[in-house]
Parts: C-alpha cells; structure tokens; sequence
C-alpha cells in the first residue's frame, strides 16, 4: 500500500516565489517514445508534479525530464517497499509527508520515511551497524559521524559507487559538486560517504527593534562605554544580557531576559556542547573543517589517527580553554537565561523563544525559523517580517582568525554495505529525489535548511531577504565553508556523544565544578579510545599518545592554549557592518 498522508500539527510555510536558470539537458530525447495508457497516465502525474514544484531553479520541462528519468529508472523496483529514517525537524517533516507520498506514486516505490528524534535515530543506526542487521534501508546522518563512517569501512563510498555500482540509477543532473555541505561528507581523499539532504547553522540570534531603541542604546552606551550592537566577542554578549536582564528588565510591560539557553539533562544537553562550543571559545586548533591536529572536542589526531582527548596526551578537551567554555556555558544560563531553560531541550527551545520573551541567543539553529515566523509567532511585526536578526557568532577570548568561525549541522543521506542491495537502490533512488534540482527549492521553503549553491544564489532566494533576518546573507557569503559540523577526529560519535550529555547534566546539577567534569570526561574518552585502538577492523585506529606533564602540552605551539586570566574589552559591530564579516571570509 502507499504510504498514507498522516495527520499533523505540521504547516509548510509557503512563500510565493519562482526562479528559473540556465541548465542544459542529457537525457531530453530519450522519452519520445509511444507510450501505453497505463504510461500516458504517468505522463500526466510527470505533467502535475513539475507544475506543483513552481519554485524550482529548472524550467517546466526540465522538472519533467528529471521527474521521467525517475519513473524510468525506478521501473525494476517497482513494487519494492523501502523504510528510510530522519531526525525531527521540519524539512524532514515535509519530506516524510509530503515527498515520500509523491515518490511513491510517480514511481511504485513503497516508501515510508519515519521521523523520529535524532537521539533514537543515532541508536538505530548504531545498532544496525553493530550487528549488520539491517533496520532502515536509509539514513539522514548527520555529518557529524564522518569520522566514524570512514572509520568503520561499513558505509557505502556514495562517490565510488556514483561511478560504479549506481551509475545507473544516478540522476544524471544531480550535479553532486552543486551540493553546499559536500566537503563535510568527505574523507582525506576527497570520497564522498554521505549525500548531503538539509543543512543549518548555529549563528548569532538577536532582537532587532529592542537593539534599535534609541533610549537602550544610550543606556548601555552610558553604562559600558561602547555600542550596543552586535557583539563580537564573549564580554560583549554577557554585557548584553546583564544589560537586558537586569537594567531593562522589561520591555513593553512584559519581563524580558538577555541570553536564552537549554539545558533539561536529557540527550540533547549533549549537543549543546559538542556542537562546537568547544570550537568557538577557541579550544582547538587553527584550520579547516574543525582545527588541526587539534580539532573539534579537544581531540588530537596524528593524520587521521586520534591520540589523545586529555591535555596530558596532546588533547585539549580538559584544557583552560574547554573549561571557559563550559562555566560561561554554566553562569550565563543560571544568571541571565529565563528559569524554563533548565526544562527545555532542543526541540523545544523555538517555541519558547517565540513567545517574544527574550533579547539575544548565543547558540541557535537556523531550523527554527518555520517556528518564529508562523502566524501566532511574538517576534513577526503586522506583515509576517522578523523583529529579529541573524548575525555572526561572538567568540570566546582564545578563538584566533583562521578557526572555524561556529557550527552547522548537515544532515545527508547515508546507506550501509549490509542493507539489501535492491531495498539500498530503491532507498538511494528516494534520497536523490528529495534532494533534485526539480525538489530541493520547494523543500527550501518548507524548512529554510538549503543544501543546493544553485539555490541559494538564485533571485528567488534572495526575493527571501527581508523575509529571513539574515539567512540569504549568509548562505549567499563564503561563511558558509567556515561553519562547519565536528570533524574526522571523532572516531566513534555516537557511544562518544552519549558521555557529554551525562557529565554536562553532573556538572549543571550537581557541586562538581568545569574542570573536575572535564578531567573525568577527558579521562572516559581516552579510556574509550584505548578500546578502538583494540579493534582490528577500523582504518585510522586510535593509538594513544604516552602520557606527560600537562605543562609540557600547554607550552607548545598551538592547542592545548595555556591559560588566558584577562578577558578583553566588549566589542560590538554595528547593524550596517554585520554581514561584511561573512563576505570577507574566504570562499
């Protein structure tokens, strides 16, 4: 049976726009053929899909050769049922609900695409690659694991099998290289693990007209001898939220705060620090994707090999700069956040940033746009336009120019040597058509989580300008390349992210203090990559350094930083400055 349309709370948010560039087509004149009855009705569903998805980059016949070329190639799965899974989030929301029903009846492939929250979907992926028992027949993966994917030689090389095994169920304008988050995807080679779906940053969130308010800014003016503005470093944003929290204190007859956070010890407390905080209070090294050979959660590889998490074996994820990160982490949220953020978790936070409560956010995901910009959203004025703004990430006092500027999540289709090989070609068939040039706009719309450059620098994405405080800004500047997901470094993330959650969790609700957690998480990390350097089947096995003062590590070059005592001066950029910074980043 096709999969049935579910009910839900969910609501695409439409925006009438269309664009059409250049393309030219390979595969035109293979569909001039007499057709049957049963194909001259698939020719009319072709003719419907490709008018629905208006907004495409493609022409009218353009999306109908892609959409034919899919038909035609699915015609030996037919019949075949795939089970593909995605974290929750609402481009996989409308994928799940909108495009596998499409999928399914232009193609008699029998898909269900289940949403479910990225914790369990980590789990189910891990226990399929545990026991090679396949459970999904598709995964949307977050890049973050691409350390383990080339690690474990148990995930498919999508880039090999483009040329070898699937040339021909390949979507001739797929147009992989048209792919923003492809680097994240790839081993040291250049191999290509993971087709990249949905893609969202961690940028800077902040209220726009509060910002603006003639009287606030001479206040702080005032009170901290710079201008209220974009703050470009960690001093700057906690002046802000004190200011906010604590002289303002209300705006409009309604209680207001100056930073906004989560953290109910729950998996995704987890994230909130291994999203690279780490990275942006400047722990790990220069370079990237995510430092070298420093990188992402203060691990240190030789090549491709990790040798130690500790400062005591050439790591930095227990080093002065790591535990800065984590009491700012800790203090801010105790003394300017509003006290619901300790109940909240990632998927619950844009609710309650919705309600218009609250003045700047650190450490926010681009996917929460659909929430704050629907019809009961606080932070819209009368005509649907953000109050707020998108601006770069402030940075802690060891961050240095050439890091990686903060994080950004890029969720790609992933596919296991040990799924069935019909099950994984008619999966890989489903994934390239929820990322086709024919798709990917609609989709954009639906969840403003862009994947494609062509997209991103079309006229109709940048018609969206007043509409998404920000988000074409960055996607249209090099900025993109330098907000990057953790890097290659971690060479088994899942069993790995389970241990941040449970020591951040002790650290907020307990006595214990940043670098006492730290010590014991560095410590649970090499202990963990003791057992990898065991397993024979991994490539670029752990080897862990030999074990010295930490005062050696800490006065060599590069990371672990020795310990910086003087923060410097708050710093803020001015509105009419802010997207210059992505622009002069290097593409």
């Amino acid at each position: 049976m096709p999969q049935k349309r579910l009910e839900s709370n969910y609501r695409p948010l439409k925006l009438n726009v269309r664009a059409t560039v250049p393309y030219f087509s390979t595969f035109a004149l293979l569909y001039s053929l007499a057709l049957s009855a049963d194909e001259i009705q698939q020719s009319d569903l072709v003719n419907r899909f490709a008018k629905h998805f208006s907004s495409s980059t493609l022409s009218l016949e353009q999306r109908k050769e892609e959409l034919l070329w899919f038909q035609t190639a699915a015609k030996p799965y037919r019949g075949v049922k795939i089970n593909v899974v995605s974290e929750d989030i609402p481009t996989h929301r409308y994928e799940s609900l909108e495009l596998a029903r499409m999928f399914t009846q232009l193609t008699g492939i029998q898909v269900i695409h289940e949403v479910v929250g990225e914790d369990d979907l980590v789990k189910r992926l891990e226990l399929h690659m545990q026991t090679d028992i396949s459970i999904y027949d598709g995964y949307v993966n977050d890049t973050d694991f691409i350390g383990t994917h080339i690690r474990s030689q148990k995930v498919i090389p999508i880039s090999e099998f483009i040329s070898d095994q699937w040339h021909e169920i390949t979507l001739p304008s797929l147009d992989i290289d048209d792919f923003i988050g492809l680097e994240f995807a790839k081993d040291e080679q250049g191999v290509v693990y993971q087709l990249p779906d949905q893609q969202f940053a961690n940028l800077y969130w902040y209220r726009h007209d509060w910002f603006n308010r003639p009287e606030l800014q001479t206040k702080f003016k005032d009170k901290y001898g710079y201008p209220l503005a974009v703050p470009q470093n960690w001093q700057a944003y906690q002046d802000i939220a004190h200011f906010f929290t604590y002289d303002v204190k209300e705006i409009d007859g309604e209680r207001i705060w100056g930073h906004f956070d989560y953290g109910k010890y729950e998996p995704s407390l987890g994230w909130r620090i291994s999203d690279s905080w780490l990275s942006l209070a400047g722990v790990n090294d220069i370079g990237l994707p995510s430092g070298s050979p420093v990188g992402d959660w203060g691990i240190r590889a030789d090549e491709c090999v990790p040798v130690g998490a500790s400062v005591s074996r050439g790591g930095a994820l227990n080093s002065p700069a790591a535990i800065y990160a984590l009491e700012k982490y800790k203090f801010w949220l105790n003394e300017y956040a509003p006290p619901e953020s300790k109940t909240l978790t990632f998927r619950t936070t844009a609710d309650w940033l919705a309600q218009g409560k609250v003045a700047q956010q650190i450490f926010w995901y681009s996917a929460f746009i659909p929430t704050l910009l629907r019809p009961e959203s606080k932070v819209t004025d009368e005509n649907g336009n953000p109050l707020w703004r998108l601006a770069p990430s402030p940075r802690g006092q060891y961050w240095q120019p050439g890091m990686k500027s903060g994080y950004q999540d890029a969720g790609s289709w992933t596919f296991l040597h040990s799924t069935p090989p019909k099950q994984r070609e008619a999966a890989w068939l489903y994934a390239q058509f929820t990322v086709s040039k024919t798709v990917s706009f609609d989709k954009l719309l639906n969840g403003f989580t862009p994947i494609r450059h062509s997209d991103v620098h079309s006229d109709a994405f940048t018609l969206l300008k007043p509409k998404l405080g920000g988000l074409v800004e960055f996607y249209q500047s090099p900025a993109k390349h330098v907000w990057t997901p953790s890097g290659v470094n971690i060479p088994d993330y899942s069993t790995m992210a389970s241990m941040w959650w449970q020591h951040i969790g002790d650290y907020l609700y307990s006595d214990i203090t940043a670098a006492q957690m730290l010590n014991q998480l560095a410590n649970k990390f090499d202990q963990h990559l003791a057992v990898l350097a065991n397993d024979d089947s991994l490539r670029c096995r752990p080897k862990l350094n030999n074990q010295q003062s930490p005062d050696y590590w800490l006065t060599q070059p590069g990371s672990p930083w020795p310990q910086r005592l003087k923060e410097p001066q708050g710093k803020t950029l001015p509105f009419s400055d802010v997207y210059k910074v992505w622009n002069a980043l290097e593409d």
